[in-house]
């Protein structure tokens, strides 16, 4: 039984136990290496996206165990004890440099257009991070995939301490955990160096061409969008610290069973940034007499969650350079915490934005979704 076939069979009916084993146990006859694809899309399609609080940002990460869900105590998305809002930022100077000396008086923060006061500000240079890896091992990435390797494995090596950790998935028509949760950077490269590219190019055409869903009757290229929102919802979203995702792709997506808009919406439920190195080998795609447009769906990716879209072409010298300035942003981060003044639990999205006296730019997530209290959602 195909993956298309499962997922049609389940995605768009109640979840109740029995569907959800079934679809479970389904899914391990098909992946033997997959993670948790058939409680995500089903979930997805029948719950909204609907989704408990994120650990406060401020712990240290937690083990990558399932631990049980208390529904009594569902809280919103960002929402401590205290109803504390928490935004992690970035601001860069005129030269493009982060700028590492601002105070709690140097920044505003406003919520829906309206100044909201400032409980917590603190640069963040040593607070754990949680991080996903995630390869497109789809056939247009057959001419830069071992140049990812090897600057993604020296990438590890420098940032990963001892509280970070990080796991590893590769996508293309399946998405697969290549490495779970570990902070041994050996590890990690190893399961890396083990990534393999699905489909040749020109086998079938450039697998990853066309923007989001189609056909279910068609072969899946590339579950970019799918992948996404398995990693942020079902390997970050329990985890505390600082979440970060980086995406090594050429931003096509074509066979995903959720849009841009729910991959979006599930990393910033989970509080996950989003880096996506945009590695795209477009004189491939012209020989194939394909048309390359997988930038602007990335660019959107990365600003919506406070992120950034790194474009290198197939260049390795900009690869690396790319990995460094991820890995400078990740040391030069603030942490700023406040108490909205809007304190209605409604699920609405407040949008968020931020002026600080160096005049230089904010890098941050575009705003976060105000959950009811004890919702029961799952």
């Amino acid at each position: 039984m195909g993956i298309n076939r499962i997922l049609a069979e389940y995605v768009y009916i109640d979840m109740s136990f029995f569907s959800f084993w079934m679809a479970m146990r389904l899914l391990r006859r098909w992946f033997t290496r997959t993670i948790l694809l058939a409680a995500m899309l089903p979930l997805c399609a029948a719950a909204r996206l609907q989704a408990q609080e994120a650990p406060s940002p401020g712990a240290s990460p937690t083990s990558n165990a399932q631990a049980p869900i208390d529904e009594t105590t569902d809280t919103p998305t960002f929402k401590s004890q205290t109803n504390l809002v928490s935004v992690f930022f970035t601001v860069r100077g005129k030269d493009g440099l982060p700028i590492t000396n601002l105070d709690k008086s140097d920044c505003t923060i406003y919520e829906d257009k309206v100044a909201q006061t400032t409980k917590n500000f603190e640069r963040m240079t040593n607070l754990p991070l949680s991080m996903g890896i995630m390869l497109d091992t789809s056939g247009s990435q057959q001419n830069v995939l071992q140049l990812e390797k090897d600057t993604g494995g020296a990438f590890l090596r420098r940032v990963l301490r001892p509280k970070d950790e990080a796991f590893l998935i590769s996508f293309d028509s399946n998405i697969d955990l290549l490495a779970d949760y570990t902070n041994n950077a050996s590890q990690l490269i190893r399961a890396m160096n083990k990534a393999q590219i699905n489909v040749p190019m020109g086998s079938s055409g450039i697998a990853g061409m066309g923007n989001g869903p189609v056909n279910t009757q068609r072969t899946p290229g590339t579950l970019l969008y799918d992948a996404v929102f398995v990693a942020a919802h079902d390997k970050l979203h329990q985890e505390a610290g600082r979440k970060v995702l980086i995406m090594l792709t050429d931003g096509e997506d074509e066979g995903s069973q959720l849009k841009m808009e729910a991959a979006i919406e599930a990393a910033q439920k989970s509080n996950a940034i989003i880096y996506v190195i945009l590695i795209a080998d477009r004189r491939a795609y012209a020989m194939a007499g394909e048309m390359y447009s997988g930038a602007g769906a990335m660019e959107k990716m990365t600003k919506d969650t406070g992120g950034r879209m790194i474009d290198v072409g197939n260049n390795g010298n900009k690869l690396e350079d790319a990995f460094a300035q991820i890995e400078n942003d990740l040391r030069t981060q603030y942490l700023l915490s406040y108490t909205p003044l809007d304190t209605r639990f409604d699920g609405a999205f407040r949008y968020l934005n931020m002026n600080c006296k160096s005049n230089g730019k904010v890098q941050m997530r575009k705003g976060y979704y105000a959950l009811a209290s004890a919702a029961g959602t799952d």
